[in-house]
């Protein structure tokens, strides 16, 4: 990409991302779904401190606010690496697989292709536990945007998992292998099962 996702306006984004180009792609839109939850979540805890119904929880308040801004700022810098990632791996895939280059560079591209998505997995499970946590004291009148957070910080985890299960059956040891498919569908489960639990309550009001 021209430039990082974090400098980039909206359209231009979009823009890149349905052009006939490699990147940006499905990696970094993932992300920045995930970059989207987290500032929504943020939106909605601003909401809420201030509030006197609310005063018992500031301290709480505060700390997730930091921590979704932090989200927010990892998951646009993941999805730049990922986009760097798919530069390095895409041309050695090219390559013959005897090519003395792509046997020595290919098992660290590979890391760097699964670990971005996996890492962004990551950032989506921490929003979700944050969610989770403040959905108890935050401003009632924004359940549906908390709600709508916790659906993106989720699709966002799905979309991930793509990019890594695309690239895993080029990884040559199956221990290895099966480690990280068993790690991705594990974090998949526990992520739809909070987006569901934190959906649920928002409906419940």
């Amino acid at each position: 990409m021209a430039e990082p996702v974090s400098r980039q306006t909206i359209g231009a984004f979009l823009g890149a991302l349905g052009a006939r180009a490699p990147t940006p792609g499905g990696g970094a839109a993932a992300c920045l779904t995930g970059a989207v939850a987290a500032s929504l979540a943020g939106m909605v805890v601003a909401y809420t401190i201030g509030r006197k119904d609310a005063e018992a929880h500031r301290d709480r308040l505060e700390d997730a606010a930091r921590r979704f801004e932090a989200a927010r700022v990892v998951l646009l810098r993941l999805a730049d690496e990922d986009a760097e990632a798919y530069g390095v791996l895409s041309p050695l895939l090219r390559l013959p697989e005897s090519d003395p280059r792509r046997q020595a560079e290919l098992p660290g591209a590979l890391e760097a292709a699964i670990g971005a998505p996996r890492a962004a997995m990551a950032a989506c499970s921490n929003v979700l536990r944050l969610l989770e946590a403040v959905e108890p004291i935050s401003n009632r009148n924004l359940r549906s945007d908390l709600a709508i957070a916790a659906v993106l910080s989720a699709a966002s985890a799905r979309a991930s998992a793509w990019n890594v299960s695309i690239n895993l059956p080029l990884v040559a040891d199956a221990e290895r292998r099966d480690e990280i498919e068993s790690d991705t569908v594990t974090t998949l489960a526990d992520l739809a099962e909070r987006a569901r639990r934190v959906e649920d309550r928002c409906r419940g009001g």
